[in-house]
Order: C-alpha cells, then sequence, then structure tokens
C-alpha cells in the first residue's frame, strides 16, 4: 500500500472513505489524517473486526481507487 498517495489526496478521498465505511465518524477521519494504522483501529472498533482483516479492507479500498 501506498500510505504517501493516501496521505497526499486525504480529503479528496474524505467522501469516499465514508461512502466504504460509514460507521467512521467526520472526526474519526480528522484525527487519523492519512495514517492507516490510525484508521485501521478505527475499523477495528467500529466493526468489531480483526486487525488483519482491517487492514486488508483498507488494503482492497487503496487498490480499487
Amino acid at each position: 500500500m501506498n500510505e504517501d498517495r493516501i496521505k497526499g489526496q486525504w480529503k479528496q478521498l474524505h467522501g469516499k472513505l465514508k461512502a466504504r465505511w460509514g460507521k467512521l465518524t467526520d472526526d474519526d477521519l480528522k484525527i487519523a489524517d492519512g495514517t492507516t494504522e490510525y484508521l485501521a483501529g478505527k475499523l477495528q472498533e467500529r466493526y468489531g473486526i480483526a486487525r488483519d482483516e482491517a487492514q486488508k479492507q483498507i488494503k482492497e479500498f487503496d487498490r480499487n481507487l
């Protein structure tokens, strides 16, 4: 995954992230600010999934951009 790419496009991706993971709040995304580790933690928390699964979903999201 290219975390630099995500960080660079974070504001543009905000809407796509909300569409993909609707349980994430605007505050979650503001704090994450492109940090995939934080995002994975929030996915774990909001969706009750394992960290590996959260990271897998983020990688899949990145591939589909």
